[in-house]
């Protein structure tokens, strides 16, 4: 198996809970962190695309709500503003470093039919320009709550990841990797450090751990390892609470739960 620090192109998923307080606030020393941590990465001669969520909830920050929209009307509205807010906050802390982002709005819709060669196309000319390319659902025009949810973000930066040929996955959530059992409940769970094979076991230890913030659970975590799989791409699981973290990862030191195919 390749080292860590030997993968060049790498997909990076953050959720809500790495981006936002509780209060749906932007947290800005986390957030700083992790494009330092990118950057860092990116100069050390690393591919990066970054999948973020938190454009609903940054939207809410900016509207005064309180509670998470139900209706997709009101998802729209809130991501409409807050995707401005997540692409001026990237473009602003990036430009920092000397690194151009740019920003790709996707639907399942698009992933699923020919138009999935235009997104591949795109990523690859990016790329190749030295620009970051920032991943986001396109929850602003999606037309109905099927077209909203493509799995969240999990799925969805899976999908990038295989559409991109990437060398690794690694989802950043609130979490520090798969446990034996859920953690939020059981004092004694453990952290399984390397899953080679997604079985019903892990399906079913899957199902009965949570994450305290943004729509996704583990279930669809194991989900998007599942897609990962498929195009032979490992993943890691870590927790986005520390992005300095990936300096870790990156050279060689255990972090998260690693998946990776017997026969990778």
């Amino acid at each position: 198996m390749k080292k860590i620090s030997e993968r060049k192109r790498i997909v990076v998923k953050v959720g809500t809970s790495t981006l936002t307080h509780k209060t749906g606030r932007l947290n800005i020393r986390r957030v700083e962190q992790l494009v330092k941590t990118l950057a860092d990465l990116y100069n050390a001669g690393h591919e990066v695309i970054l999948v973020s969520s938190g454009a609903i909830g940054l939207g809410m920050g900016k509207l005064g709500l309180r509670e998470r929209p139900k209706d997709t009307k009101g998802k729209q509205a809130c991501a409409a503003v807050g995707q401005c807010e997540l692409m001026y906050m990237y473009d602003n802390l990036f430009s920092n470093y000397s690194i151009t982002v740019a920003q790709l709005l996707l639907t399942k819709y698009i992933l699923l039919e020919d138009r999935r060669t235009n997104v591949e196309n795109s990523l690859e000319t990016l790329l190749s320009m030295g620009v970051i390319p920032v991943v986001n659902e396109n929850d602003t025009v999606a037309i109905d709550e099927l077209e909203l949810e493509v799995g969240e973000n999990d799925s969805l930066a899976a999908i990038v990841a295989t559409i991109a040929k990437a060398d690794l996955f690694i989802m950043m959530s609130d979490i520090d990797g798969l446990f034996d059992k859920d953690p939020n409940s059981s004092d004694d769970a453990q952290m399984i450090p390397v899953v080679q094979e997604i079985t019903d076991e892990i399906r079913g230890v899957a199902g009965g751990v949570t994450t305290n913030v943004g729509t996704g659970g583990m279930r669809t975590k194991i989900r998007a390892v599942e897609i990962a799989f498929e195009a032979g791409i490992d993943v890691v699981l870590m927790n986005g609470k520390t992005p300095k973290k990936l300096y870790d990862l990156f050279e060689d030191k255990p972090v998260g739960t690693l998946f990776t195919k017997k026969d990778s």
